[in-house]
């Protein structure tokens, strides 16, 4: 195949996407490269034609490619065109993604030729609960250059598009202990009758009214002057905000990162099939 070009379409609130997309598209080597990010507003024109390569990424939350990401990707459309498909999750499990994603993309039109599951730090992660931290990491980026360079090798063999089943990706596995602790506990916690759902809490004595915050959310779920208050039925729990706070006023309060960080502490590599 001629691949004259390829875009990186991506939802990143956090850049873990971000960062493994931008590696994958370096390592192809096309010297046409484009970005489109859909992480703070729905893009106009996401068109593709057979020549042309996508690589789109995404975050898995509990599992499932993150419901904005499919919003905001909603209006991407595909004549024949090879598209690489990447999910990043926080060390436990990408479970439905890369099905999900891949039944997304053939509906629009894309025939996905490569696919992989990347390891990027929780959302949840923080320093008393670390999970997956600083990830990914020199050594998960070097693989994706690596395996963007055999995506454009297997491209520039084939003659045309040929799909690949993301079914043979095989998903790391858990500790048995592990797996069980955490399902658990999350039974534990749907049979509490009151059950608190995980928020975000502003330290007011911490908080320096810079508004940084309100730039960082995809959702708009901080009003600008309002820096102390998140809108609940807008956050995402994606901690953009958490994370790029440079006060450290934002966290999240929620009873999964103690048994998260416990639970997952094996590292994970990345998972590919081509």
């Amino acid at each position: 195949m001629n691949i004259t070009s390829v875009t990186s379409v991506l939802f990143s609130p956090t850049g873990t996407s971000r960062k493994v997309a931008m590696a994958v598209a370096d390592g192809c080597g096309y010297h046409n490269s484009c970005v489109v990010d859909a992480t703070y507003n729905t893009p106009s024109d996401m068109c593709y034609k057979e020549h042309e390569l996508v690589v789109v990424a995404v975050p898995v939350y509990g599992g499932k490619v993150a419901p904005l990401a499919l919003q905001r990707l909603d209006a991407m459309r595909g004549d024949n065109t090879p598209i690489v498909l990447i999910v990043v999750y926080g060390n436990r499990a990408y479970e439905e993604a890369v099905a999900q994603l891949d039944v997304f993309v053939r509906s629009r039109g894309f025939v996905t030729v490569a696919a992989a599951a990347f390891v990027g730090e929780h959302s949840y992660s923080t320093a008393r609960y670390p999970i997956a931290v600083g990830r990914p990491d020199a050594a998960d980026l070097a693989d994706a250059r690596a395996w963007g360079r055999d995506i454009a090798a297997k491209l520039a063999r084939i003659e045309s598009t040929q799909s690949i089943d993301v079914a043979s990706l095989k998903e790391p596995r858990n500790p048995l202990f592990s797996k069980l602790r955490f399902i658990l506990f999350v039974l534990k916690q749907r049979r509490k009758k009151s059950v608190a759902k995980p928020m975000v809490v502003v330290d007011a004595d911490k908080c320096k009214l810079c508004g940084k915050c309100v730039k960082l959310c995809p959702t708009g779920a901080i009003a600008t002057g309002d820096y102390l208050h998140t809108d609940t039925s807008r956050c995402i729990k994606c901690c953009a905000c958490v994370k790029g706070c440079p006060a450290k006023a934002r966290t999240l309060d929620t009873p999964y990162a103690p048994v998260l960080s416990q639970c997952f502490k094996d590292r994970k590599s990345p998972t590919t099939i081509l």
